[in-house]
Parts: C-alpha cells; sequence; structure tokens
C-alpha cells in the first residue's frame, strides 16, 4: 500500500490524515491545537503539525504529503528566514483602513473605480483580510519592521518550507506555494497567473521574495528526516483543498461553517466583481473558485449556546421547536464585524423584539437563520456574477447541528447534500499528494462527496425577506 499525507493547518487547529493513494482509504489521522487570536507566532503551526503528525503514528511510511492552510495570514520573513513578528491571521481587521486606501489609490481617490480596477487585475476587491492589505498595514504602522521583509509567505507555504528543512536546506529561494492560496493574497492574478508586483509595492513600498508557483501536481523538494524523505506537494487554500476533497464540478456550490463561513463554487473562468461581494480566486486543480466568505459562521452558533446556557444539541432543539422565520425576530449575525458584506466594524443585532418571541427558542431560530440567511447572500453573490449554482454541499463543524441542516434548504429553496463528516482539507491535500506522486493529468478518482446524506424543505421565501429589511440595521464598535 502507497500512503500519502495531508495537513490543514487551520485557524483552530492542525489536523493530519495519513491515506491510502489509490483508494483514498483512511489509514490513520492526528490533531493538535493551535493558540487563539488572530495574531500568533509561526513556530506555533510547526510546533502543532509535529504533535499532530506524532498523534498520527508519525510519517515514516509517507511518500508525499501536501498542506492546505487558512489562507491570508501574513508571515513576513527576513533575509536569514527568521519571522519579522507575529503573523497576522486573515480574521484580523486591523487593516480596514489599509484596504480602503489601497482601494482608493488605484482608482486615483475614487473608490468604486479603485474597486473595479483591483478586481480586474486580480479577481478581488482588498478588504482587510486580504494579505496585501495586512502588508499595506506593516508599512504603515511597523515601519521598522517593514524594512526587514526579505519574504513574504501564507501559512501554508511556511510549512511547506518548513518540511522540506526552511532556511537549512532550501533557503528563501526554496518558497512554493500553489495558484489558489496565491489568488487570495492580493498579488497575484488569476487572469494572468502570475504576481502583481506592482500591487505589492503599492502596498509594502518594496518588493521581497514571493513564493514560487507550482503548477496543480507539481512536485515541490524532498522532506527531509522522514524514512522515506517524501515529495512534498504545492498544497492549497483550505477552500480549494476542501473543494478537491468533495470532487466539486462546475455548478457544485460547497456551503462550509467553521470559524468563517464560505460559500464556494467551481468555474471554467475566472470572475472580476467590483462590488467586492465575490472573491474571484483561483482553485487547486487549474480551474477558479469564486467564493464569498463572512467572519461569522459556527461561533454564531456559540454565541447563541452560551447566552442560553445550552449544548449545540439543545440549541438545536430549541431553534426546531420554532417557527421558521422566529415570528419576525431578526438576527444579524456580525458579531466580529464582517466581511461579505465587508463592514469591519459592523456589530450584531436583534430586530423585532416583541413580548411573544422573546424566548430562548425563539433567539436560538433567528441565530440559526441569520448565520444561514448571511451565506445565502453570498450564493446570490455568485449567481450575480454568472456563476451556476445547481448543487448545494454543506460541510464545516457547522454542518453537524441538526438545525442549520434542517433549515438550509428552506432558506435556499434547494436540496443540500451533506456528505459523512471529515477533515475535507486535509482529506484534499492528501489527495492532491497522491495526485502528484502519480504523476496523472488527473487526480486519483476518490472523492469525500460520495454518500451523501439529502436534506430537503419547503422554501422559506420569508425569512430571507425579513432578514433583508434589517442587515442594513447595523451599528459601528467605536474605531
Amino acid at each position: 500500500m502507497t500512503l500519502v499525507a495531508g495537513v490543514d493547518s487551520s485557524t483552530q487547529s492542525c489536523k493530519v490524515v495519513v491515506r491510502d493513494a489509490q483508494t483514498g482509504a483512511l489509514v490513520r489521522q492526528g490533531r493538535a491545537k493551535h493558540p487563539d487570536g488572530t495574531e500568533v507566532h509561526p513556530h506555533h503551526w510547526w510546533d502543532a503539525l509535529q504533535a499532530a503528525i506524532a498523534d498520527a503514528g508519525g510519517l515514516d511510511d509517507v511518500e508525499a504529503i501536501s498542506v492546505g492552510g487558512q489562507q491570508h495570514g501574513m508571515v513576513v520573513l527576513d533575509a536569514d528566514g527568521e519571522v519579522v513578528r507575529e503573523a497576522l491571521l486573515w480574521n484580523d481587521t486591523r487593516s480596514a483602513q489599509a484596504a480602503l486606501d489601497l482601494v482608493a489609490e488605484l482608482g486615483d481617490g475614487d473608490a468604486a473605480a479603485g474597486a473595479q480596477a483591483w478586481a480586474s487585475a486580480i479577481g478581488s476587491v482588498p478588504v482587510a483580510s486580504l494579505t496585501v492589505t495586512k502588508l499595506r498595514w506593516l508599512r504603515d504602522a511597523e515601519p521598522e519592521n517593514a524594512a526587514r521583509v526579505a519574504a513574504v509567505a501564507l501559512p501554508h507555504d511556511w510549512l511547506t518550507w518548513k518540511l522540506a528543512g526552511g532556511m537549512a536546506e532550501v533557503g528563501l529561494d526554496g518558497l512554493v506555494t500553489d495558484r489558489s492560496d496565491a489568488s487570495g493574497t492580493g498579488y497575484w492574478s488569476p487572469f494572468t497567473e502570475d504576481y502583481r508586483t506592482d500591487l505589492l509595492e503599492l502596498a509594502l513600498g518594496s518588493t521581497p521574495r514571493l513564493p514560487r508557483v507550482l503548477a496543480a501536481n507539481e512536485a515541490g523538494p524532498v522532506a527531509p528526516g522522514f524514512a522515506l524523505r517524501p515529495v512534498l506537494g504545492p498544497g492549497a487554500g483550505d477552500n480549494a483543498a476542501a473543494a478537491l476533497a468533495l470532487g466539486l464540478l462546475p455548478g457544485d456550490v460547497a456551503v462550509s461553517l467553521g470559524t468563517s463561513g464560505v460559500v464556494s463554487a467551481v468555474a471554467a473562468a475566472p470572475t472580476a466583481d467590483g462590488s467586492g461581494l465575490v472573491t474571484g480566486f483561483a482553485d487547486a486543480t487549474g480551474s477558479y473558485l469564486p467564493l464569498a466568505c463572512t467572519l461569522n459562521a459556527s461561533r454564531v452558533l456559540d454565541a447563541a449556546a452560551r447566552m442560553l446556557g445550552v449544548d449545540h444539541a439543545g440549541l438545536s432543539r430549541l431553534a426546531l421547536s420554532a417557527p421558521a422565520g422566529a415570528d419576525g425576530l431578526v438576527h444579524i449575525p456580525y458579531l466580529e464585524g464582517e466581511r461579505t458584506p465587508n463592514k469591519p466594524l459592523a456589530t450584531g443585532a436583534l430586530h423585532g423584539m416583541r413580548l411573544a418571541n422573546t424566548t430562548p427558542a425563539h433567539l436560538a431560530r433567528a441565530a440559526v437563520e441569520g448565520m444561514l440567511c448571511s451565506l445565502a447572500d453570498g450564493i446570490d453573490a455568485l449567481r450575480a456574477v454568472g456563476v451556476p449554482v445547481e448543487r448545494v454541499f454543506l460541510i464545516g463543524g457547522g454542518a453537524q447541528s441538526e438545525a442549520v441542516r434542517h433549515v438550509l434548504p428552506g432558506i435556499l429553496g434547494l436540496d443540500v447534500q451533506v456528505p459523512t463528516p471529515g477533515e475535507y482539507v486535509a482529506d484534499g491535500a492528501a489527495r492532491q499528494a497522491a495526485w502528484v506522486l502519480s504523476g496523472q493529468d488527473a487526480p486519483p478518482a476518490w472523492s469525500a462527496s460520495t454518500g451523501a446524506e439529502v436534506m430537503t424543505g419547503t422554501p422559506e421565501p420569508h425569512v430571507r425577506a425579513q432578514y433583508a429589511a434589517a442587515r442594513e440595521l447595523t451599528v459601528d464598535r467605536p474605531a
């Protein structure tokens, strides 16, 4: 049996799966926790990876490894390969003003023109999540650190580099990435399949070294320190890795409920949405992955359960005991600001409160519906830029909520497929590792989407309508 490994270095934890390269059968797995916060030193990711590998029984019998990871995180290295400062993660919103500045500058002071110019250049309009805005923040807030930057990497790039031996084995020239993760930086173009170093310089004021972008099935360096010195795949951004695990095709949409909420679709051509609602990323196969991402997903459920003093099963029971629409109670789930729509300082809100609907059941229902309506808006945004939506897959930790599974079909007016729970990002990375090892033109034919449970429901358009009427009625927190 030939074994491959996939890694998911996410916001909250590191997961490792070891699978049979031919069949995709799971052989073993492990995990380790990451520290909390939106600013983390990368060495914590490396320590967690080592712990997860040990928990998975080691990788000495593995012949290829790929790393999937959280997108957009800013890892800056000096000329000696040392980390300049703690990494700013995708959900760190301190660069919100930097995003506005960059948009305005590319439009010569006209924000709308600037937004379209960015979308036409890189497929996306900068928001606080994208790496390019974090580099502008670094230039303005920490100029002494900005001056030390010799290379910029993303979390999955840095971990792949460390597996390759880092500075001692491959130097800064050994940094590699893939097109899916590169497309979330803000300085790589899905239209030209190349870096836009002019936009990097606009942000940082310099053009440091960037990881080499490998083809989807191109092998990187070998990893020292293991018995088989396994081949390293290019890796992928987390959403692209999940799409690869699911075997998504054009017309398929994945709704992923983790810390963030993501609606992503496979498309044959890149998108350029000047509204900023859809980010025009690439996928891990050579196609494209337009997506809409929210900052608030499963933690909306966490917050509601905490307020009501119940666990998640209890929250589901409460939510499903209330009527669709919660008798007019609407929860706007912008608890930590929001990315889609771009409201980094927004707060959450409850609207339509009356004596009759201020019950635990109504509050639970409103929390579930608010989170899902926010993601349904993302699906509408995909349709608006011409992306077909035919099949919907529900994945992520939030998909384990019974209330989520039963409420989502009514909100979308579509059947929803819920695959068997799994580590989709790590599985996608493992499938990529098997692909690289095979040398074939297409990835091996194993997919996590088989055996999905199909959830159906009665369309509930009034739920979307009352959410739409209230979603702009939010108050910003102090900047």
